[in-house]
């Protein structure tokens, strides 16, 4: 590449060619196919509930395509592109949250997932009216809607810019198109075509990944090499135990902050929530948790060395100043351009991969849309029982409405620049009060529905104030994070320096600054975003907890256990009982009945 310069080796580097269209192709066809089966075939055959069959699949699917599914809906393009960009900016030290996710594991196995279970609910959010009253669930229904609308689109959107990266094609003409056949098999197969789908892009992914590791260390020069360099350049780091909560990542943020912020996507949302309940045991549901945490967990790890493995190639040729990459997440893409580009059909099985992780989330996030809409807008405000024609109707029309939504809102995202940051920032905003709610419901019986929404009002517009200021600190340079080192001595092409642009990885909250900022006064809203979900909850909680004891909480007598996390409930039980036994009149016996 001696002699050329960047746009030329840009476009010597999109080597995308007829074997990686129809490598690319056979996956969307593959995923309508599974809808069309599941839409049409096999519900034909099948009699039942309408609705239990769409959203939640009967409740008879089985624990490995689910724990599959799981995986893909959580690890969105997003995460699959901006893990390994986290890493190469800022080095492992996002990883130590794998702390929190086992932890979360755990606590929402025994706290949260018995009572939605038990329960058998199809939206979250009507534990919420059971529990507190009618405009509990209408608050959470509210938030999660205006959370998922903020996040599909920016979930769209970045996979598309790999797709850009390899093909040079503009993004507003494949995503429109990928779009429709995911709302397609989204719309007519239910939960049970989007977990089929799920399975297929989930081994996609991990495809996709594992063969981009294996060709690019050996490209490198082994795993040593890319160890050696990743430890020269202060990427490879012990853990950071300074308790420090303006500290962006260290391990009491990621396994603390961690933790809560993997409850509040796993343990409460609708999202994730509705997959478990598609389980017909308790026993299958922990199953499918605990498959779910270890083939994350293994997803992340092949993400964080793929971020080394970044470094390593471009360790003396950094393309971001270069321009050789146009935004950080096409780093990755970028990678494998360079790996497998001469291999027809590799470089399609990649964007394949990355482009399923995007249309697992989006399929997710509309089925429970689906299933939130119905549930939570429909039928308490319906005079009569919905129809089975109605309710079929009403979740079909819902996957089509939000999804051409999504896809308009794609436009717009990209028009946002530097306020994206701003509303990928909003799921925290709403992420901290749901989850301090729920917890209110299913540990502290006192806790009444005037307390509830009134802390999570609360939090909410403390959280919505924190994020923006934050994100105004970005933008003004009066927040900014120490970023690795990167060098451009060793390019062999000719290039126009220029600063590194803005991320777009949900996981990055800020564009990376190549030298050391001076140490700004601490204000609140400088604390790590791994605090941020934890904060929301906490405010919640001790606002409603307060205000219920001053309007008068409820009587934990008077509750129904089943609504309670089973070690709350068993202790409700036991008062009851001592009680009841305290209650009975004592009998008392004269002495001349001993005689």
């Amino acid at each position: 590449m001696e002699g050329l310069s960047v746009d030329e080796v840009k476009v010597s580097l999109q080597r995308f060619g007829l074997y990686d269209y129809v490598v690319f192709v056979i996956m969307l066809a593959s995923c309508a196919m599974i809808g069309v089966y599941f839409g049409f075939i096999k519900k034909k055959s099948q009699k039942g509930d309408v609705e239990a069959d769409y959203l939640v699949g009967g409740r008879k699917m089985g624990v490995i395509p689910v724990s599959l599914s799981l995986i893909a809906s959580f690890i969105s393009g997003i995460s699959l592109l901006g893990t390994p960009t986290e890493i190469y900016v800022y080095g492992v030290q996002y990883m130590y949250i794998v702390g929190g996710v086992i932890s979360m594991g755990f606590i929402m196995m025994y706290i949260y997932l018995p009572v939605f279970h038990n329960l058998q609910l199809t939206s979250t959010y009507q534990y919420l009216q059971t529990r507190f009253d009618k405009r509990m669930r209408l608050f959470g229904s509210i938030l999660f809607t205006f959370a998922t609308m903020a996040w599909l689109p920016i979930v769209i959107y970045v996979p598309a810019l790999a797709f850009n990266q390899v093909t040079g094609v503009n993004v507003h003409l494949i995503t429109p198109l990928v779009c429709i056949i995911c709302i397609f098999y989204t719309c007519v197969g239910g939960l049970k075509a989007v977990v089929w789908t799920d399975v297929v892009q989930t081994v996609l992914m991990f495809g996709a990944m594992v063969l981009i590791i294996v060709k690019g260390t050996f490209d490198v020069g082994g795993l040593s090499v890319v160890m050696d360099r990743a430890s020269q350049s202060g990427r490879l780091e012990a853990p950071d135990f300074r308790f420090d909560m303006t500290t962006r990542h260290n391990v009491y943020s990621c396994v603390i902050g961690g933790v809560i912020y993997w409850l509040k996507t796993n343990a409460v949302s609708q999202n994730m929530i509705q997959r478990y309940l598609s389980l017909p045991t308790m026993k299958d549901a922990k199953r499918a948790l605990w498959t779910f945490i270890v083939g994350t967990l293994f997803l992340l790890g092949l993400c964080c060395y793929s971020g080394l493995l970044i470094y390593a190639k471009y360790h003396d040729c950094d393309p971001l100043t270069t321009k050789l990459a146009k935004a950080k997440d096409q780093l990755l893409p970028l990678l494998v351009m360079d790996t497998l580009g001469d291999y027809p059909g590799l470089p399609g099985l990649f964007v394949a991969g990355v482009f399923s992780a995007a249309l697992s989330s989006l399929s997710t996030g509309l089925n429970s849309m689906s299933a939130v809409v119905l549930e939570d807008f429909f039928k308490p405000f319906s005079n009569k029982p919905l129809s089975e024609r109605a309710t079929a109707i009403i979740m079909r029309s819902v996957v089509g409405v939000f999804g051409v939504i999504c896809v308009i809102l794609v436009s717009v995202v990209e028009k946002l620049g530097a306020v994206l940051q701003l509303s990928m920032s909003l799921g925290s905003v709403s992420n901290g009060p749901l989850l301090g709610i729920f917890t209110l419901g299913v540990l502290i019986p006192w806790a009444t529905g005037t307390g509830a929404i009134i802390g999570g009002t609360v939090g909410l517009v403390v959280m919505s104030w924190i994020c923006f200021r934050a994100q105004v600190a970005i933008a003004t340079g009066e927040l900014q994070f120490e970023s690795k080192p990167v060098d451009t001595q060793g390019c062999s092409y000719h290039f126009i320096p220029s600063e590194p642009m803005s991320m777009l990885a949900i996981n990055v909250t800020a564009p990376p600054q190549q030298s050391v900022p001076s140490e700004p006064e601490f204000a609140l809203y400088h604390i790590s975003y791994l605090w941020y979900t934890l904060m929301g909850a906490l405010i919640t909680i001790v606002i409603a907890v307060i205000v219920s004891f001053l309007v008068g909480p409820n009587k934990p007598d008077e509750m129904d256990s089943k609504l309670f996390s089973p070690f709350v409930a068993r202790i409700l039980d036991r008062r009851r009982r001592r009680k009841a036994v305290h209650s009975q009149p004592r009998i008392e016996v004269s002495e001349s009945c001993h005689l």
